[in-house]
């Protein structure tokens, strides 16, 4: 069994690595398989209650590749430590089958409690050098860390993070596993002040209409079709921007439903509500927005808790490539 998973990881690692040669050179000097293959077997003496020999061996194996992986973590088939050397892997960590991690990456806990406490990782995934996931989080198959980011939240499948903290670049949502490159990532925190640049542009354009006009508003405001008050709302809800990836809300889904009462309107919204630390902004930019359009008397915000998934990221990325 083993034997078998040796001659996966170095056919994989001629897959990834461009700089391998020969399949000597691969065995001989790749630190990266040393550490895997240590783990493995350091893996089954934990799982046979031989605790401290698989410490023991799990040590050898710091001191000779650099890489230190908990003899308790769970490591797929064809996964590749690139150069390795500073690579820390925790106890209770989880990767899937084919991850890619560059040199520097951490695999760490945020609790001195016992049980799961250490991050686990799809199928496909990619860590950039020096990437820290921290926690019991959950790393979306195929999705791509980019190097230097501290990832403390989960992360949707097919999904590209970067930053500190990490924060989800742009709508792309990839189903494969790919090169990683970081100097081609967006900038997560320059798209939004983009965004906030262009809509300070347009409100100084009104402004200056406005004061040149001088247009007077009438007192009462004729009632509208349904479908024209439909359409009034939803042009004000894409005006609302989700500040952690610059998108409107619209545009990246969290609207479910808009209902219209008379003069009240209930809109749903469905986020992520364990994960997502902009909740009470997104509610209140909701409500303020709506507010402005005159005919509107009450505006109620109803929040669903909806959760990243597998299934419906791989809908939302066919729908919109």
């Amino acid at each position: 069994m083993i034997g078998k998973q040796i001659r996966e990881d170095i056919t994989t690692i001629f897959e990834k690595d461009p700089a391998a040669r020969s399949r000597i050179e691969v065995l001989l000097c790749y630190p990266g398989l040393h550490a895997l293959i240590l783990h493995r077997i350091s893996h089954r003496l934990w799982t046979s209650n031989y605790f401290f020999s698989a410490r023991f061996l799990s040590h050898i194996s710091r001191f000779l590749t650099g890489v230190e992986i908990h003899p308790g973590a769970k490591i797929g088939n064809r996964v590749v430590i690139d150069h390795g050397m500073g690579v820390v892997i925790g106890e209770t960590a989880e990767i899937g089958d084919d991850v890619l991690l560059y040199m520097g990456v951490v695999l760490g806990g945020t609790t001195l409690t016992r049980g799961k406490r250490h991050p686990t990782l799809g199928n496909g995934v990619v860590v950039g050098s020096g990437a820290s996931i921290l926690g019991p989080i959950a790393i979306g198959n195929y999705a791509k860390i980019g190097a230097g980011s501290v990832v403390v939240r989960d992360v949707p499948p097919g999904a590209t993070v970067v930053g500190v903290p990490g924060r989800i670049a742009g709508l792309e949502r990839y189903t494969t596993q790919d090169d990683i490159r970081d100097n081609a990532m967006p900038d997560p925190t320059l798209r939004v002040i983009s965004r906030l640049l262009e809509r300070q542009n347009i409100l100084e354009e009104k402004i200056a209409k406005l004061e040149q006009d001088l247009v007077c508003i009438q007192p009462l405001i004729p009632d509208t079709h349904v479908s024209d008050r439909r359409t009034e709302i939803w042009a004000a809800l894409k005006q609302v921007i989700d500040p952690e990836i610059g998108h409107s809300i619209v545009d990246v889904g969290l609207i479910r439903s808009v209902i219209i009462e008379e003069e009240s309107v209930t809109v749903e919204m469905g986020l992520n509500t364990k994960s997502c630390p902009l909740l009470e902004y997104l509610v209140n930019q909701v409500e303020n927005r709506l507010k402005l359009i005159g005919w509107i008397a009450e505006v109620t915000v109803t929040v669903t808790d909806d959760p990243w998934e597998a299934t419906a990221c791989h809908e939302y990325a066919i729908q919109n490539t």
